[in-house]
């Protein structure tokens, strides 16, 4: 039968509470801080001991994928046919002399279409409404139109309006472009 050191004790608690402290640490960089405090012990032995604890180092966690709404993210309202889902979103730029000016466009998800392009200094909520009833009118209401939370798009003229005449909103998860990515592909075109 094996005898054991007299410092047994002592290293496996000094092992442990640096496992602890360092709890992305293995065995080998452990026993380098050992050496590195003044133990002279070898690897061997500390594995040793560090197996008798039952110590491991913890498996790293997997990258988290997106939390999806269950109303309205990309993944889980797919556009199935012509007019059933639209996004809509502004784009801001300037011109030579440094004036900005915002654009406003509307794009079919199923289709890929660009259904409308409002070019203004500024744009509110009332021109807003102003091209989706436009669009309304030469293509018919669609099951639900997709943006993101900006001020002229949840607007509750622009809630109300569109509630009044039978489409649903999808609003995207606050800084989530990707969940709106049609119009912000066509953004990149643009």
């Amino acid at each position: 039968m094996p005898r054991g050191r007299d410092d047994e004790a002592t290293l496996t608690g000094d092992l442990v509470a640096l496992a602890e402290k360092y709890s992305r640490y293995g065995y080998r960089k452990i026993s380098a801080l050992l050496k590195a405090a003044g133990w002279l012990v070898n690897d061997k032995r500390v594995e040793r001991i560090w197996r008798q604890e039952g110590l491991k180092v913890p498996a790293r966690q997997p990258k988290r994928s997106r939390i999806w709404d269950g109303d309205g993210s990309c993944l889980q309202l797919r556009a199935e046919h012509r007019d059933h889902v639209w996004s809509y979103d502004f784009v801001d730029a300037r011109i030579h002399d440094g004036h900005k000016f915002q654009m406003l466009k509307v794009v079919d998800e199923f289709s890929r279409e660009c259904l409308a392009i409002r070019v203004a200094r500024k744009l509110k909520a009332a021109d807003v409404i102003d091209v989706l009833s436009d669009l309304f009118i030469l293509r018919g209401v669609p099951g639900h139109i997709r943006s993101d939370n900006g001020p002229e798009l949840i607007a509750k003229s622009v809630q109300t309006w569109i509630a009044g005449v039978g489409a649903k909103t999808a609003y995207i998860a606050p800084s989530s472009p990707w969940e709106n990515g049609y119009v912000e592909s066509f953004n990149a075109r643009l």
